[in-house]
């Protein structure tokens, strides 16, 4: 029936079972990167570019994986990243850890439907179980105090200095506009400078573009900032034309009257105030003389994106003609000017007295490209629990304190249910421990009785005990309430939707049908093909 070189796998041990190992096989990479004691992964990409990170978003992406089922698992992962921002290793370490307990299932006996509806009521249970363990939630999103504690447990599973959790919180406390819902990760910039350490890193309040000014004037205060989406260049008639210069006078007064154009134009922009003036495009070189004899400083900058950043920086309108702006077109901020920064030249875009300012940008410092890379995936996580704390002020405590938790009341439900489901809700709460146990795992810690204390200790009521990153600490596990490690309520809610969602589609999966692959002979390797490697192609 099938075209010739095809393939067709069915059944339960050809099918089901080699989608999990594969999914399972994906979990054993990322799961070691959980955590503040994570580990690093040094990935070289197609392009032969060295990526050394603990990112799991960044490993997964890289990576390439080609098998279907654990496609799923990495798809599930990038909608985590683009929906919050955050929890991408949660989803690929949990997920992958509810297949291995449906793989243990399915060889004692129990069929997919069975696994699928006791994990579809282990999955509503577990919903209806988080919202009751919020404990707490911050009162006032512009407070610094409590954004910071939250952003810190955050980036504390980074590469980064411990400071960054609280200049991440400046930022966007100061970029958070009136509406919170309103709140936009792209007004709080990253600029990226080799050199120093990452102990530099600083907050701008206003905008820096890596690059430099086109004149002489390299600082301007108290700046007045023109805007044009356009060049200034003397302008080309649309048709063609022939002039006829007969002696030097007419050559003298026909350059002239392109000078004297061009001085009116710059002019213009000098009577109006303008002292600061960005263009989109080309500046010719008459243009620049005239820009310098009225004392304007000259950027250039081609990326538009970039152009409406500095408009929103500046509170300036980007004009597509060339010449007087009007007042409402005008922006303004106290100091514009060239700075360098090691090798780096950079343009700073500054507004402390606040006014009309929207954006501001980190400054980041490091010794190698590569750290710089990792501390900007570490803000844009930041910024993204801000985004969701925004929209949903809920906390749970961290270290693993919730899902232990969670474990332990989904294996009491499960207790309460008759039929074969209560194996599946039973396995699913079994599954939470992957979490807490990873954390120790990362930290050094002994897991089995971590996990065992860890148990005990929410048996007794203390719910928020979880799972300490301090080897200074007597024990193992502590109040992770009282030590201020909490977690963004809707970075889990998503995490666990994402994962049964996935997980049973991969469960409903009964046959594998491969096509034959268009093209010539496959590459020479030891990953030919997805069914012959459970993970890559």
């Amino acid at each position: 029936m099938l075209k010739h070189g095809a393939e067709h796998h069915s059944g339960v041990q050809d099918a089901i079972i080699r989608n999990l190992e594969a999914c399972q096989q994906l979990t054993a990479i990322t799961r070691t990167s959980l955590g503040p004691n994570g580990m690093n992964k040094l990935i070289i990409n197609h392009l032969g570019k060295l990526i050394v990170t603990s990112d799991s978003a960044t490993i997964l992406k890289e990576m390439e994986v080609q098998h279907p089922a654990a496609k799923m698992l990495v798809l599930a992962a990038h909608m985590q990243e683009q929906e919050i921002g955050d929890g991408t290793n949660l989803v690929v370490t949990f997920g992958g850890e509810v297949l291995h307990q449906a793989e243990d299932l399915l060889r004692k006996g129990l069929k997919p439907a069975e696994i699928i509806s006791g994990y579809n009521m282990a999955h509503k249970k577990c919903l209806s179980l988080l919202d009751g363990l919020s404990t707490k939630n911050v009162e006032n999103v512009r407070d610094f105090a409590e954004v910071s504690k939250v952003l810190s447990t955050v980036l504390e599973t980074k590469n980064v200095i411990s400071s960054l959790g609280a200049l991440v919180a400046e930022a966007c406390i100061m970029c958070c506009p009136e509406s919170q819902g309103a709140f936009n990760v792209g007004n709080v910039r990253v600029a990226k400078a080799l050199g120093a350490g990452m102990s530099g890193t600083h907050l701008v309040q206003g905008l820096v573009m890596v690059g430099q000014v086109q004149g002489s004037i390299v600082k301007v205060e108290d700046a007045k900032v023109a805007v044009y989406s356009v060049g200034l260049d003397i302008e080309a008639t649309d048709s063609k034309g022939t002039v006829l210069i007969q002696d030097a006078e007419h050559l003298k007064s026909y350059n002239k009257s392109e000078e004297d154009k061009m001085e009116e134009i710059v002019k213009e922009m000098a009577d109006a105030g303008v002292n600061v003036a960005v263009f989109g495009s080309g500046i010719s070189e008459i243009a620049l003389h005239f820009l310098e004899r009225y004392k304007i400083m000259i950027c250039k900058v081609q990326s538009k994106f970039e152009l409406k950043r500095v408009c929103a920086a500046t509170g300036a309108t980007a004009m597509v003609r060339v010449g007087r702006p009007t007042a409402e077109e005008l922006g303004h901020v106290d100091v514009a000017e060239q700075r360098e920064l090691g090798q780096t030249q950079i343009v700073v875009f500054k507004n402390d007295s606040g006014g009309s300012n929207k954006v501001c940008t980190l400054v980041l410092r490091a010794a190698s490209q590569n750290i710089l890379e990792d501390q900007e995936r570490a803000i844009n996580d930041g910024v993204n629990v801000y985004r969701t704390l925004c929209r949903d002020q809920r906390l749970l405590p961290g270290g693993g304190a919730t899902e232990i938790e969670l474990g332990s009341q989904l294996a009491t439900y499960a207790d309460t249910l008759p039929g074969l489901e209560q194996y599946a809700v039973r396995a699913y709460a079994h599954a939470f421990e992957v979490v807490p146990s990873s954390l120790a795992q990362n930290a050094g810690h002994k897991t089995t009785e971590l996990v065992s204390d860890l148990y005990t200790a929410h048996a007794k009521g203390n719910v928020s005990h979880g799972v300490t990153m301090n080897s200074e600490e007597s024990s193992a596990i502590m109040d992770m309430a009282a030590a201020d490690v909490w977690d963004s309520y809707l970075v889990k809610e998503s995490a666990f939707r994402l994962v049964s969602s996935v997980c049973m589609d991969v469960l409903r999966v009964d046959q594998i049908i491969m096509s034959r692959p268009a093209g010539g002979p496959k590459m020479k390797g030891p990953n030919k093909g997805w069914d012959k490697d459970p993970v890559f192609g």
